[in-house]
């Protein structure tokens, strides 16, 4: 796809739109889909998440988390917490659009992301209680890993939209999140 000529945010959903979207889970959180290199070489960041979190331990994941009393709107939480994950602050971050939100059944989070240009060259600093580490993926390369598939978890058969990324799997909300962008950008028909 030539994203040279794409608007992004002509493609996405606006915030509003995406908050009156229904979705599984009574518990707000949001995250960020991070792009960099928008539209040259656009790569997306993702966490790794520490072995010994509670809750998705060790998967792969966008940076996010829940919503705090203290924070302005689901925006503000996806910003703050990626933030205080992977140090983008976020007046480096352009809000372009948000995707449709997910709700995660084991968890019962509702999920809302929404999608950010990343501006500027300084390093990204996993945050050592949470990230074990950063990863950046190129668009093609996530389109070329793409593959629906049956994973067990927790003894249960689900079919899932899965990323095999070498020596990383992307998959549940993470992976459905990341399907609706690059289906929405015409990355993935």
């Amino acid at each position: 796809m030539d994203f040279e000529s794409t608007d992004l945010s002509g493609l996405l959903l606006t915030a509003d739109d995406a908050l009156d979207i229904q979705a599984h889970g009574n518990r707000e959180a949001a995250v960020l889909v991070p792009i960099t290199g928008w539209p040259g070489d656009p790569k997306l960041i993702f966490t790794e998440r520490n072995a010994d979190l509670k809750k998705h331990a060790g998967e792969i994941s966008f940076p996010g988390g829940m919503s705090d009393d203290d924070d302005r709107d689901l925006e503000w939480t996806a910003l703050r917490e990626t933030h205080e994950e992977v140090s983008i602050s976020p007046d480096r971050v352009e809000v372009v659009g948000a995707l449709a939100p997910v709700g995660t059944f084991v968890t019962s989070y509702r999920i809302q992301p929404f999608v950010g240009l990343v501006s500027g060259d300084e390093p990204l600093v996993p945050n050592p209680s949470e990230v074990a580490s950063i990863l950046h993926f190129g668009i093609d390369e996530l389109v070329d890993a793409y593959a629906m598939r049956r994973l067990v978890r927790r003894g249960v058969p689900i079919r899932t939209p899965t990323f095999d990324m070498e020596r990383v799997l992307i998959w549940g909300a993470t992976a459905r999140i990341l399907t609706d962008f690059l289906t929405r950008t015409g990355a993935m028909t």
